[in-house]
């Protein structure tokens, strides 16, 4: 092992050392901890024949992430046979601090991994602890099913609660980006990627493995075994003339009406449906507005809301000191101090903690209760309204109402391999609440996944924009959206999305001559 002077070295800048910090327990444990995990790696085929790396940030409490050091395993060797001293230790702007000394015929020269500037790409972009790359074949061959696609989707598959972010209904998103001769030159489409999908963990390289990472080494782990799982799922169920990316995983079927797995992304025909009918895209979905669309508006207004504000204090004072109320108070000491800048009728200031429990309740009691009166629109009252309401149902104190013709109607839209979301100003969580538990049983098996306000304001055009981007439609026309509010109609139908507005009882009037096709149930769509 040794120290360099500041030259370049593989694309990589070099600096002066940081001695007394490098022979450190910190990084040695760090150095250990690659040279294991690659041997467990190569016995996964993740890194054989010297392909794939590793890298992890040394952990320090006292040091913001950041600003830690990185170390990172070399290129071009055996990697089930490397030792903690083959590592490279590297500053936080990617100057190497620490590199192994050579070893003697047949090993190469040392060399920083290949995939350095795309660690350090995403080093800073994500703030991730750790970054694996992955040359698994399962991670090469899922980007060979549908050459054209840009992404790999797949949902209703219980690995895909270890991804950050996502539950068993979600839809994971994987973007995917074409190969280049050399790894270095990845680095600018792996950065267009992650500005793409903020939420993602992963990006695929087509025809050669996937870059994976998480806010530990753990994290990283255990999120690339389930990236690894939900990709072989994929090609297995492809094998199998199975759709791995609708809800049912029901049968792929080609332009002629018969199964088969041998259609093209653009080509397909949604199970049921014959040839005869005409080709419909393969990514057709469907998006609904929950209130005055799939529930009554007067379940909202006279059973949700109020159990929500009659139960604000009971819940703040039994889960005060818990970190998910903690998170509610944040965001809600956040909005209610802009409200106080605003001048919003009702907003009250927060004390600090300081003046104790009972006064911090008491304001954040009177703030909520003003919001629910307003009818904000916002995420910090949603979120809290989310967890109250989940202590109702599972307490049997709540139980959703949905329209009658709303479960039969979801039913036969998942038989036919249509995709439906649901987009609410409600949080994700109490929506999934809501479909989890309504008098005709848990429909959540017919969703795809669920939107909320974090993607945007319902009534704004970028909203649903980002929505037809993230459902996986060639155009937006190919989204139907349902709602019964006019504005947001308008919204959905500016952004190019197919809209209809629903009519149900308790709905509010329509401007006239609006020119929205209308429905008063779903059995007419």
């Amino acid at each position: 092992m040794a120290t360099v002077p500041a030259v370049a070295l593989n694309g990589v800048k070099l600096g002066m050392p940081s001695q007394a910090y490098l022979e450190g327990k910190a990084v040695k444990d760090t150095r250990v901890l690659i040279s294991d995990l690659c041997r467990q790696f190569y016995n996964l085929g993740w890194v054989s024949g010297t392909g794939g790396s590793i890298t992890i940030k040394v952990h320090d409490d006292s040091i913001p992430k950041p600003h830690q050091l990185i170390v990172m395993s070399p290129s071009g060797v055996q990697k089930e046979r490397m030792v903690p001293e083959d590592m490279y230790v590297l500053s936080p702007d990617g100057s190497i601090l620490s590199l192994p000394s050579p070893k003697p015929y047949p090993h190469k020269p040392p060399k920083c991994s290949d995939c350095g500037p795309l660690f350090l790409k995403t080093y800073e972009m994500c703030n991730a602890g750790a970054v694996i790359h992955s040359h698994g074949v399962e991670s090469c061959l899922v980007t060979m099913l549908h050459p054209l696609s840009k992404e790999f989707r797949i949902t209703h598959m219980e690995m895909i609660k270890g991804i950050k972010g996502h539950g068993y209904y979600d839809e994971l998103v994987v973007p995917i980006i074409e190969n280049t001769a050399y790894e270095f030159e990845l680095t600018e489409s792996l950065a267009k990627a992650i500005e793409a999908y903020p939420k993602t963990t992963a990006v695929l390289v087509r025809n050669h493995g996937i870059y994976i990472w998480g806010d530990s080494w753990i994290n990283a782990k255990t999120q690339a075994e389930c990236y690894h799982y939900l990709f072989d799922a994929a090609i297995k169920l492809h094998q199998l003339g199975l759709d791995w990316s609708t809800p049912n995983h029901g049968p792929i079927w080609n332009v002629k009406g018969v199964l088969g797995s041998g259609a093209s992304a653009n080509m397909s025909v949604k199970a049921g449906a014959s040839a005869d009918h005409g080709i419909e895209p393969l990514r057709r979905c469907i998006v609904l507005d929950i209130e005055g669309t799939t529930t009554p508006i007067s379940f909202v207004s006279e059973v949700l809301f109020p159990y929500a504000r009659d139960n604000v204090g009971r819940h703040l004072s039994a889960t005060y000191e818990t970190a998910e109320t903690q998170d509610d108070i944040n965001l809600l000491r956040s909005q209610v101090q802009d409200d106080l800048d605003q001048g919003i009728v009702g907003a009250v200031p927060i004390p600090s903690d300081s003046a104790g429990k009972e006064e911090v309740i008491a304001a954040l009691v009177a703030n909520v209760e003003a919001m629910i009166k307003a009818d904000r629109k916002i995420t910090a009252l949603k979120q809290l309204q989310g967890h109250i309401w989940r202590t109702g149902f599972e307490t049997n104190e709540l139980e959703a109402v949905v329209f009658e013709d709303v479960p039969e109607a979801l039913e036969k839209w998942h038989a036919l391999g249509i995709k439906v979301y649901i987009y609410s100003s409600g949080s994700r969580l109490a929506q999934r609440l809501i479909f989890g538990n309504t008098i005709y049983g848990d429909l959540r098996k017919y969703l795809s996944g669920f939107f909320d306000t974090t993607v945007g304001n319902k009534r704004e055009i970028r909203s649903y924009v980002e929505i037809s981007e993230s459902v996986g439609v060639d155009k937006p026309s190919e989204v139907l959206f349902v709602t019964d509010v006019y504005q947001e109609a308008e919204a959905a139908k500016a952004a190019g999305l197919e809209v209809i507005v629903s009519i149900r009882p308790g709905n509010g009037p329509l401007p006239e001559n609006h020119e929205f096709k209308t429905i008063k149930s779903f059995s007419e769509i």
